[in-house]
This record gives C-alpha cells, sequence and structure tokens, in this order.
C-alpha cells in the first residue's frame, strides 16, 4: 500500500544547528503513528515541517518528501497553501486560540472547502459536525468558539480540518488540555477517523493515550528517533535508556496518606456561584488542612477552575461562606505560564516586580531574585531571558519563582502540569513537593490528569455539573470509588 506520508531523512536547522536530524517515518492510510518525547526533543517541529509551517529561520532538507501523493520536498509557499488542508491538517493543542473568535463553528467548518473549491453550505457542515459526534449540530454550527466547552471546541477543530478531505491529519497534543472523560471521547474519535481511511499522526507526551490510539510510535531525543515500533512492544519492552526514563516518569504512585492535621488554614461552607442561569459551583463545603495538598478534579465545566478563582479572590461567591485562618497570603499559579508572563519583559523584571509588590528594598531584589531561581532549580542566568526564549518546564518553574516571591502560604495551582511532558512533568511534581515541605505551604491543585493529582495530594473533591459527588483520602477515594461518576473518570484514566 502506497503511504499517505513518507518521509525520509527529515533535517531541520536553525542557523547551522540541527534541531530535527535524519527523522524517517511513512503512515499508510487507516494507520496512526505517535511521536514521543521530552520537550524540546524535536517531535512538535518535525510536525510543523511537514506541514511546511516552519519560520523563514529554519532550513529544511529532506531526502524524500511524498504528502497524499503529491512531492512535497522543496515546495514553495504558494505550493504549500494548495497542499495543506486539502493534503495534510493539523489539529493543534488549544482548540480556543486556534478558532477564529469572531467566526461562527459553521463557517470556520467551512473554510477550508471554500478555499479547495468545494461545496461548502450547510448540508456539507452538517455532515462533517455529525461526522466528529457533535451534539446538536444546527445549534453549534450558529455558535462562537467561546460559547463551546473544551471539548466540543476539539471536535469543532477535528471537524474544521477534515473539511477538505486530507489524506494525513496531524494531531499535535490534542487532549492534552482536556479532563480524562473528554480526552477518552477525542482519542475514541481520532481511532475513528484512522480506521476509516485518514493517515494520523499523534504527537503527545502522554503515553496512555499513545497506547489507546496508535498502532506505531516513534521516541524522539535531542532531533533523532531513538526506538520505534509497535505501540505495545515499544511501551512494554522498551530497549533505549531513554525510552524507558521516559516511561518511568509517567508511572505515579498515591501520595502516602498521613494523619489528619487539625490545624484548617480553610473551611468553605455551602459555596455557590452562578453566571446567569447557569450554577457554576452549587453548594461547595469542604475544609483545607495547613500544610497539606487538597486536589480538585472533574471534566471540563463540572466547576472546578470557578472554585480556585473564587479561592484566590478573582469571583466573589454568591452564597456561601469561604473562611480562611489567620488571613493568609493566597498566590495563583496559572497552567499557561507564557500567556501569565509579560512577553515584553524579562524573567529578572517579573520577579522583581512581583518582590516589589511585597515590598522587598529595592537593594535586596537583585540577590532575591537568584535565591527565588535557585530555589526552583533555575540557573540564574536565565532571568535575563524573555518567557518564549526558555522552555515549557522552565517556564512553569518561573511561574512558580513568582508566586514564591510574594511569601505566600497557600498556592492555588490551576492545571500547573498539563501541558509538560512527562520526565518534565515529574521534575516539577517533585519541586512542588519539596516546596510544600520546606516552606509548610499548603497547595489546591486543579486537575484533570488523575495520576498527578494522586502523586501530590494527601485529599481530593470530586466536581460534577458544579457539585462535589465525593470527598476524601485521595489513596481511599481512587482505590474505592463511591460514586458513579468518580468510577467513570477513573476508568476513563486507567
Amino acid at each position: 500500500m502506497t503511504p499517505a506520508l513518507d518521509v525520509r531523512g527529515l533535517r531541520v536547522d536553525f542557523g547551522g544547528s540541527p534541531v530535527v536530524d535524519g527523522v524517517s517515518l511513512a503512515i499508510a492510510p487507516g494507520e496512526c503513528v505517535a511521536i514521543v518525547g521530552e520537550s524540546g526533543a524535536g517531535k512538535s517541529l518535525t510536525a510543523r515541517a511537514l506541514l511546511g509551517l516552519l519560520s523563514s529561520a529554519a532550513s529544511v532538507r529532506t531526502e524524500r518528501m511524498t504528502v497524499g501523493g503529491v512531492d512535497a520536498a522543496g515546495l514553495s509557499e504558494h505550493g504549500w497553501r494548495a497542499l495543506r488542508g486539502s493534503r495534510i491538517a493539523l489539529v493543534s493543542q488549544d482548540a480556543l486560540v486556534s478558532l477564529d473568535p469572531l467566526q461562527r463553528i459553521g463557517r470556520e467548518v467551512a473554510e477550508a472547502r471554500r478555499l479547495h473549491g468545494m461545496a461548502a453550505g450547510r448540508d456539507e457542515v452538517q455532515a462533517l459536525l455529525r461526522r466528529v459526534w457533535m451534539p446538536e449540530p444546527e445549534l453549534r454550527a450558529r455558535q462562537y468558539s467561546h460559547q463551546l466547552s473544551g471539548g466540543l471546541r476539539q471536535r469543532a477543530l477535528i471537524a474544521s480540518a477534515l473539511s477538505a478531505d486530507p489524506a494525513v491529519l496531524v494531531a499535535d497534543e490534542p487532549t492534552t488540555a482536556l479532563d480524562a472523560t473528554v480526552q477518552a471521547r477525542v482519542l475514541a474519535l481520532l481511532r475513528e477517523i484512522a480506521d476509516a481511511g485518514t493517515a494520523v499522526l499523534f504527537i503527545s507526551h502522554d503515553f496512555a493515550a499513545v497506547r489507546r490510539l496508535a498502532d506505531r510510535v516513534l521516541v524522539m531525543r535531542a532531533g533523532v528517533v531513538v526506538e520505534e515500533g509497535p505501540v505495545r512492544e515499544v511501551l512494554e519492552n522498551p530497549k533505549h535508556e531513554y525510552t524507558r526514563q521516559l516511561i518511568e516518569a509517567t508511572q505515579h504512585s498515591p501520595r502516602d496518606v498521613q494523619a489528619p492535621v487539625p490545624d484548617r488554614v480553610l473551611v468553605a461552607t455551602g459555596v455557590s456561584k452562578s453566571f446567569g442561569e447557569t450554577a457554576a459551583v452549587a453548594e461547595a463545603s469542604f475544609a483545607v488542612p495547613k500544610g497539606r495538598t487538597l486536589g480538585i478534579v472533574g471534566e471540563s465545566g463540572s466547576g472546578k477552575t470557578t472554585l480556585a478563582r473564587m479561592l484566590v479572590g478573582v469571583e466573589r461567591p454568591d452564597a456561601g461562606d469561604l473562611h480562611w485562618s489567620g488571613a493568609p497570603r493566597v498566590q495563583l499559579v496559572h497552567q499557561n505560564p507564557l500567556g501569565a508572563f509579560d512577553p515584553r519583559w524579562t524573567i529578572g523584571r517579573s520577579l522583581r516586580e512581583a518582590l516589589a509588590a511585597g515590598r522587598v528594598p529595592r537593594a535586596q531584589r537583585a540577590a532575591r531574585v537568584a535565591e527565588l531561581m535557585h530555589e526552583v532549580d533555575l540557573d540564574p542566568a536565565l532571568a535575563t531571558r524573555r518567557p518564549i526564549a526558555i522552555s515549557g518546564g522552565q517556564r512553569q518553574r518561573a511561574a512558580i519563582a513568582r508566586a514564591l516571591a510574594a511569601e505566600p502560604d497557600v498556592l492555588v495551582l490551576d492545571e500547573p502540569v498539563s501541558a509538560l511532558d512527562p520526565s518534565v512533568r515529574e521534575r516539577v511534581l517533585q519541586l512542588l513537593v519539596r516546596l510544600q515541605r520546606e516552606r509548610r505551604l499548603t497547595m489546591i491543585f486543579v486537575s484533570h490528569d488523575l495520576d498527578v493529582v494522586g502523586a501530590v495530594s494527601d485529599e481530593v473533591l470530586v466536581m460534577q455539573d458544579g457539585r462535589i459527588v465525593e470527598q476524601g483520602a485521595t489513596g481511599a477515594v481512587f482505590a474505592a470509588p463511591q460514586h458513579p461518576f468518580t468510577k467513570e473518570l477513573l476508568a476513563a484514566g486507567s
């Protein structure tokens, strides 16, 4: 069978330095091939080179590249525009950013068909939305991206990518920011797309997702493929030491449950928050002991982020009471540190600003910046760089350092490791556990990743449709869930 995608000896250089070096892969129609590796391995650069989306600063060379039967080696930008959408299409990680906020979903989905001279009327749009199992496709076609949940936005983005019937679908971390149950549905959809005859290239750091979806896997390190083969063979019997390290980094075990701590830093009683007619959080009651970690889990739209925003004072409860003991200092660590930092400022300037807000004398700030960088295992020399110039893991450590600059008693972390590769994620989690121990921090950890919550949390809240449906010691809840929704979440994440 002729491959839908056939690449030999792909090399990408920036300024003469190779960042992708000799990558070769072929994907048959109906096959899914995954590329895994930690941040900086070159997997996303490989994907973007296959779509002709690298900047003019990149030098791309290849011995052979055919996409959907078309020779793509050395194509001009005009040639790539003819190829993208009709022969190869991209589903990226962040659907909210990728979808045009000013365009209705139906028009967005039809755009590639219009560009390639294909029929793009209501019937074609409805058929595409139904293909990705979009509920109420007539309604969704009239809505904007911000009116959809994360899972529905990702389905709309997949429908848009499939619009012109490409031979190859490149999915770059398409489930990273999704909750376990939504992630399972999107993975099932991608598998269905492959089974229908589309070649799928799946870029991910999530080995559980790769195991569910892919037929074969390539493991990349520093721009080179170090191991490849059938998924089961590579994941169950890895040959390369780097592959073994990546797999071991994903194998979290629940944190040991400690004896109850009577000193409660936070008590929430009947907390509720509505937006219009929608109850985002309904009658939430719980307590957080000082120096411990509370995990909050639930799928998209469950209310966990709204609850976190109330805890840091960004939103005010409509009803109920949040009682903080001793007026603690509370700091938020965002999911997306690149968006949370001012892109014009260096990391050092952002840290100095946080120290100034904490009334640290100007003469002490430079030394304190270096101390904070050391505390989160960052080279102080990185303080001279802007956020875009450091890796995702380094940015997240810098965001934690900025939060620590205010000497907080409580850290509220909203999906702080969801976009990180397994080994980087593991190091950040170890950092948080160490900081909690050394600083006696109380942490509230919002995540859709049950493995991560199990690794760092002492107690857990499970939320569904704005309500807490189960709570208790993390090990006990995960070992013997009582509520059907908790059982569904655990089953979807296994």
